[in-house]
């Protein structure tokens, strides 16, 4: 069986600086895959193409065995990829229940006409948006926030939200990236246990993060770029024995 996403020597160049080069990965449906590497890897920069974000500089991308390696990110988001942001981005002056029904409006269908006229079809649209919104909210711990504004949130909480709110676009790829950053220790257990309860309903993840014993303890598959490059990809145990990923994090003397 092919790869739900497939990346086949994919390049992005920025000016003169290749922050990609030829990185290929295969990601199977209902795993979860890690994506690690120091600062500046190009981590984010393979978000950003597989989202829509960025296109390609040269090579190819599938998901579902179409090709997305130019689609604009609106389209992308309907064919089934969500992601997170490395810097949180939610609507600080809408409740936690808008920020997550926001997510539904790529799923929606009724016209201008529709909603202004409040007709049948835009009313069940919009009961069923509600409804999908509060399931994830649930099950984020996020019901007793429900009505507030996303501005007034703990940081742990706005991450959560933010997971909610991409899984409300009803995606079949979930693209995270860096979750567990500025959590402390117990908002990481707690994390852990989300993520692998995400993926117990279908989803298939792929993640960055730089906390090694969440990546450790959650992925099935790892890859590590270091300078735009693949240097190395496998099971956890044999990716953290690789003597590549050493020295890329601690350097040679290491």
């Amino acid at each position: 069986m092919p790869p739900l996403l497939e990346i086949l020597q994919v390049t992005k160049v920025f000016g003169g600086l290749k922050a990609l080069d030829q990185v290929s990965l295969g990601v199977d449906e209902g795993k979860i895959f890690g994506l690690i590497g120091p600062n500046g890897a190009g981590k984010t920069t393979l978000f950003n193409l597989i989202s829509g974000a960025l296109p390609v500089s040269s090579g190819r991308m599938f998901f579902k065995k179409e090709e997305i390696s130019r689609l604009p990110d609106y389209r992308i988001c309907r064919m089934g990829i969500a992601r997170t942001y490395q810097n949180i981005r939610l609507f600080g002056k809408m409740t936690v229940l808008e920020n997550v029904m926001v997510g539904q409006h790529s799923r929606t269908q009724a016209g201008l006409c529709s909603t202004l006229l409040r007709l049948p079809a835009e009313r069940a649209e919009n009961a069923r948006a509600r409804q999908t919104a509060a399931e994830w909210i649930e099950f984020f711990h996020l019901t007793a926030k429900k009505g507030d504004k996303a501005s007034s949130l703990a940081y742990g909480e706005e991450r959560r939200l933010e997971m909610a709110r991409a899984l409300s676009t009803e995606p079949s790829l979930l693209l995270l990236d860096e979750p567990s950053a500025g959590m402390n220790l117990q908002e990481v257990r707690d994390l852990n246990e989300l993520i692998l309860k995400v993926r117990s309903r279908g989803k298939t993840i792929l993640i960055i993060e730089h906390n090694m014993r969440l990546i450790m303890d959650i992925c099935d598959h790892i890859a590590v770029l270091d300078f735009g490059q693949k240097i190395a990809e496998g099971p956890p145990a044999e990716v953290r024995a690789d003597s590549r990923v050493i020295e890329a994090y601690l350097g040679k003397e290491a």
